[in-house]
């Protein structure tokens, strides 16, 4: 599989259970039925098809650090669809010196995303102009810096995933910047 430049992005809050060890991390990579600050859907079963291809060739999704495909920090061990979303289980690369930094971040709380570069197959768009992404290819689960979807991330130690206003703040102020650089 080659990089495609043109990959959209999706992102994702991620979150750490600190009694674990610091190089495996888990969480959701996507939600569905949540509208993302671009304005997207993704529904249920978006992954599914992508997901059975990639397993009939034997191929996994990459783990990047930021979307540089120069840059793979780890594997993920679990890809799948649930009720909830796109859940993703892996571990950051002992030997890879970005994987131990990521770690490093992660546990310090200054690095909590994670986004998906894909390629929209079938899509549709609601009466609201939000686009409903009913068929995804998935290449790749990143860990990032922003993510675009706060309420989808790797489940902290003890954190209230029932108080998202800080998310929903975080969220606020990306759109303002987004549409402050737009201008420019």
């Amino acid at each position: 599989m080659s990089y495609d430049a043109d990959l959209e992005h999706k992102f994702s809050l991620l979150t750490v259970d600190e009694t674990r060890d610091p190089m495996v991390i888990e969480g959701y990579a996507s939600l569905f039925n949540q509208c993302d600050q671009g304005g997207d859907i993704v529904q249920r079963g978006a992954y599914a098809a992508s997901l059975a291809r990639l397993a009939s060739k034997g191929q996994q999704i990459k783990m990047l650090w930021q979307h540089d495909p120069t840059q793979p920090i780890g594997v993920w061990e679990e890809v799948r669809e649930d009720n909830n979303g796109l859940y993703v289980k892996g571990r950051l690369l002992e030997n890879v010196a970005r994987a131990h930094e990521a770690a490093a971040l992660i546990q310090a709380g200054a690095i909590d995303g994670l986004s998906i570069g894909y390629r929209t197959v079938k899509s549709t768009k609601n009466d609201k102009g939000q686009r409903l992404l009913a068929e995804l290819e998935l290449w790749e689960v990143s860990l990032v810096t922003f993510p675009m979807l706060p309420s989808a991330r790797v489940a902290a130690k003890a954190e209230d995933r029932t108080d998202a206003r800080h998310w929903r703040a975080l969220a606020e102020m990306l759109r303002s910047a987004a549409k402050d650089m737009a201008r420019f």
